[in-house]
């Protein structure tokens, strides 16, 4: 990290990061002002010069522009004539308008980690700037904070503001909706912004807080691309500004005007960035690094992931004790590990319309409490877990009835799924639910909750979501080898806000296994396999309709943390072999792939979606290459792999060739046959497959030899 050094006049301070050979970020600053990036991108030499970087960076001054281009620093700043969107705009208790002009107070780093102070004297406030690079998982941690030496009204604070490449042309940032999470959207570059912000007091399936910028010529494997990810769980902001100047600007913060009250200080959530030269796939390797390994906080290390039974398909609300025990015998044949018992087991809960809150077992359905059906899973072998909604309450309940003023927002608000948000932000609410949920815990042998969120809140509000996450945390202390998965209506609170307290996501509430293929594809490009649920549905898909052979419903969950969710008294004979079958070779692989890489390939056919997983070391990896569409040609073409050793040579077997179809007629080696060829064959003329119907998906087992 260079200190301050002069260079010219006025003075100069530069400072580096670098994250140990994959991506070099230079911060420079004329005299006391902001810094602002002056570089981001490959690693640079140790001894380039930064001061020179600072001065080659300045943009030249023509007709229509100020004499001088005021810097796009970490917070731009109004008041030095910034032409773009601030970084800060905040409002004095009395409520008028303050503009800050922050000046140099120190720094402190060690060329992994920089915080730098910065203080605006007349206006009394102090901002904190950090960073922090992994050299293991590639990922910089960016965070801004804003001390004020009396309360104040805040609009909206970003995070370090970085950047954009003008080598690109477009971002990709994410939509969704239910059981359509994880839509990428393509957007061209233009002057003015984009302007995403979710205000829905959640993460939401329609805005997750990410954000890709590819370079031009950038694809799944290769090229520059730059990846930003905003670990917040209570509704997000994003803007990505080209300036009528050319340059351009990214900003993430909390959705504006979610602080209620005036306060001292405000702290925005990690910004997770990271620089790719090896295409999305150096994106979405280091995200997904970084949340398994430094994010999640796992219950029992090095444990393997269980296969998951989900009674929710196969019972909804009509919980009778035989039927569960003997589905529950099914599903530990299948090859289950943890049965859990979903919504319905507590108050007067037949449907959902009501007993949300009233969070004590249900004595017509449980007469002998939980304890018959645990005690039942525990001796077939499975641990056992069960749902919650903790943050929600239905007015036909106990405990509204007994404290209307508990619930968020007005008494004639729109309801969702029948029911109210709690006021999180209240702490007689966190202990009423603490204390109901601990109760639960501590009396019976559970490892394992469902955490649900099933509506959007009224209003976004910052202390609901700090209320959510304290009531989590101080669960997690109470009970640390319990795990958490977050669900909200399927994939409706993902981020790694949430993820720094649970363990697993239910990444969508569609168990079709045609479009979890494009989900978890897609989601890839941020969430390892580790934390992904995915589970076999039933036969026909509750959610679409569609009606899917077992070995594709399979296969598609095998690509994640597998799961089961259908009733298993449904299952013929072949189909329960079947799923047999990939279960136990998900088990024989799930260990190397728990932490393995996702690597998104790029098919030459729109039709085929595929990814190859691959540990670090690259010597083992499985394909997936899924067939979502009927093919525009009539052969399958060439799927090129990715990251290889070109002069290794790798053992190459398609492990369900007994899926071929009639219909395959000719002799594909791959048919029938292993074949060692190298890596440079593989990544530059690709495997040929046999045909296949659509709706089907062949799985390639790889090692390096």
């Amino acid at each position: 990290m260079g200190a301050g050094v002069p260079h010219g006049h006025p003075e100069t301070r530069c400072w580096r990061l670098d994250d140990g050979g994959r991506q070099t970020l230079v911060l420079a600053a004329t005299g006391d002002r902001l810094p602002q990036v002056v570089y981001w991108g490959a690693p640079l030499p140790g001894d380039e010069d930064l001061t020179t970087l600072h001065a080659a960076h300045g943009i030249d001054v023509t007709g229509g522009m100020l004499d001088e281009n005021p810097d796009l620093s970490l917070c731009p700043e109004a008041v030095r004539s910034f032409p773009g969107q601030p970084g800060l705009i905040l409002r004095a208790g009395d409520g008028m308008q303050l503009l800050p002009k922050f000046c140099f107070e120190a720094e402190e780093g060690d060329g992994q980690h920089l915080i730098l102070t910065y203080g605006d004297v007349d206006n009394g406030l102090t901002l904190t700037i950090r960073f922090a690079a992994d050299p293991d998982t590639r990922i910089i941690t960016a965070t801004s904070r804003l001390d004020s030496d009396r309360p104040v009204h805040l609009h909206w604070l970003a995070a370090p503001v970085l950047p954009a490449p003008q080598h690109s042309g477009e971002m990709i940032d994410v939509s969704g909706r239910w059981c359509g999470e994880f839509q990428l959207n393509r957007t061209a570059w233009s002057p003015g912004l984009r302007y995403r912000e979710n205000r829905t007091g959640r993460t939401g399936h329609e805005h997750f807080p990410g954000l890709i910028i590819p370079c031009t010529g950038c694809t799944n494997t290769g090229g520059e691309a730059y990846g930003f990810h905003y670990g917040w769980s209570g509704g997000h902001k994003m803007i990505a500004e080209e300036l009528p100047d050319g340059r351009r600007q990214v900003q993430f913060g909390h959705a504006a005007r979610m602080e209620m009250k005036p306060a001292t200080r405000y702290e925005t959530a990690p910004l997770y960035i990271t620089y790719s030269a090896t295409g999305l796939n150096g994106c979405a390797v280091a995200f997904q690094r970084h949340l398994r390994d430094r994010i999640v906080s796992w219950p029992r290390p090095g444990k393997p992931r269980p296969v998951h039974y989900n009674c929710w398909e196969a019972v909804y609300f009509d919980h009778s004790l035989p039927v569960l025990k003997d589905i529950a015998t099914r599903a530990a044949a299948l090859g289950a590990e943890r049965f859990v018992l979903d919504d319905g087991w507590f108050g007067q809960r037949d449907d959902d319309t009501r007993s949300l809150s009233d969070w004590k077992v249900d004595a017509r359905k449980y007469p002998e409490g939980l304890d018959p059906l645990i005690d039942y899973v525990h001796g077939l072998g499975m641990s056992f877990g069960i749902w919650f909604e903790p943050e929600m309450i239905n007015p036909d309940s106990d405990i509204h009835r007994a404290h209307p003023d508990w619930a968020l927002g007005g008494e004639d608000q729109t309801l969702g799924r029948q029911q109210k948000a709690l006021n999180m932000a209240l702490p007689g609410v966190r202990d009423f639910i603490y204390d109901r949920m601990a109760a639960i815990l501590s009396g019976h042998e559970i490892d394992y909750i469902k955490w649900d969120h099933n509506r959007v809140l009224p209003m976004p509000d910052a202390d609901q979501t700090r209320g959510s996450y304290a009531l989590i945390d101080r669960l997690r202390r109470a009970f640390p080898l319990v795990e958490i998965e977050s669900c909200a209506s399927g994939g409706g609170r993902i981020d790694f806000g949430i993820l720094h307290r649970t363990q697993r996501v239910w990444l969508s509430d569609s168990n079709d296994a045609l479009e979890r293929l494009r989900i978890q594809h897609d989601a890839a490009l941020f969430l390892p396999m580790a934390v992904t649920g995915s589970h076999v549905g039933p036969r026909r898909c509750h959610t679409s309709g569609r009606s899917l052979d077992i070995s594709f419903r399979a296969w598609v969950a095998a690509q994640r943390h597998m799961g089961f969710e259908m009733d298993p008294r449904e299952l013929d004979p072949r189909e329960a072999h079947v799923l047999q079958q990939v279960t136990a070779w998900w088990k024989d692989n799930r260990i190397w792939m728990e932490g393995a890489d996702i690597l998104r390939l790029d098919s030459a056919d729109p039709a085929v979606l595929a990814e190859q997983q691959m540990t670090r070391e690259g010597d083992r990896f499985v394909v997936f290459a899924g067939k979502a569409a009927t093919s525009a040609q009539i052969s399958p073409r060439p799927l090129r792999l990715t990251a290889l050793d070109p002069q290794a040579r790798y053992r190459i077997t398609v492990l369900n060739r007994a899926d071929s179809p009639a219909l395959s007629r000719g002799t594909p080696i791959l048919k029938t046959e292993t074949i060692e060829v190298s890596g440079a064959w593989l990544m530059h003329h690709g495997l040929v497959l046999p045909w296949n119907f659509p709706e089907t998906i062949w799985v390639i087992e790889g090692e390096r030899l």
